[in-house]
């Protein structure tokens, strides 16, 4: 998760144990298989990156981002609410 961009948002697919169970601290943190996290911003020399995760804002450093696996979230507009609806794909 470390290298995705500024204000994209993506699914977490795992998360590994980590070295002294930074996994598990991650995981109760929110960051679980199917959560949705926002890339909000980066400190200036790039790390820590703060993360929207389940209307929560972590903080959180590359060695720690490193240990979530995730892929791309699109969201697209629905018919049935008239444009005014999203779709997770």
């Amino acid at each position: 998760m470390c290298d995705v961009a500024v204000g994209a948002a993506v699914v977490v697919r795992s998360v590994a144990p980590g070295e002294a169970g930074q996994g598990r601290r991650l995981e109760d943190l929110g960051v679980i298989a199917g959560t949705i996290v926002r890339v909000e911003r980066r400190a200036p020399m790039g790390d820590p990156t703060i993360y929207e995760v389940r209307n929560a804002r972590l903080a959180m450093r590359k060695a720690d981002a490193a240990l979530v696996q995730v892929e791309a979230w699109l969201e697209v507009p629905t018919a049935e609410a008239g444009g005014g609806g999203h779709v997770a794909l």
